[in-house]
């Protein structure tokens, strides 16, 4: 491995965190909702999965789904029944004010982690990248360094967005369209959800 080849998969993962999606409307709607420390501690719970799908895709998981395309179905019918049941809950809260006391840190990773759980197609996803970029003799050392480069960026990213939507202006801009936005963030889930459900 090369830093050619780090580089290129960071490039690739930093446009993939950056497209609209369940991870980052989830992130936003946590940091703006609940303050920075559940921005924050909702990033790490995406981070830690999404990390955890490129060391699957790395370790070759995508093979086992392969051999055994029930597992992944059931991965997958689970997901996305998170994602509309999250839907639901963020519809029916778009009137309400955030909390005062903001969210436990422990619930927010909880909840990050298992939006990213929920979408197996993250492992096929990595292991399509992974194989474009990287050679196919990696070591042990390797493969441990690019799943914690891959948590390091994505922790970087997610932390820089609760800072910067925690600052007072844009919180008092979200607070003021927080019905409509909660709204369109609950079609934008239910409707990944229903994909992810629907799609063979």
């Amino acid at each position: 491995m090369t830093i050619s080849h780090l580089l290129a998969f960071n490039a690739v993962l930093i446009v993939s965190i950056l497209s609209p999606g369940a991870a980052f409307l989830t992130a936003v709607r946590a940091s703006v909702s609940y303050g920075r420390r559940a921005g924050i501690a909702t990033g790490l719970g995406l981070g830690t999965m999404a990390s955890l799908w490129t060391l699957a895709a790395l370790l070759g998981m995508d093979a086992i789904f392969a051999l055994f395309p029930w597992a992944f179905a059931l991965l997958k019918t689970g997901g996305a029944l998170y994602l509309i049941w999250l839907a639901y809950k963020t519809w029916r809260g778009a009137a309400s004010l955030p909390s005062a006391t903001g969210r436990p840190t422990r619930r927010a990773f909880v909840d990050g982690f298992l939006v990213n759980l929920g979408n197996p197609k993250s492992v096929l996803f990595a292991a399509a990248v992974l194989v474009v970029v990287f050679p196919p003799d990696l070591t042990a050392g390797e493969i441990a360094f690019i799943t914690l480069n891959h948590l390091t960026l994505e922790i970087l990213f997610y932390t820089g967005c609760a800072v910067l939507l925690n600052a007072p202006a844009a919180r008092s801009r979200y607070l003021a369209v927080k019905p409509l936005l909660d709204r369109l963030s609950a079609l934008l889930l239910g409707a990944l959800g229903l994909k992810l459900l629907l799609q063979r």
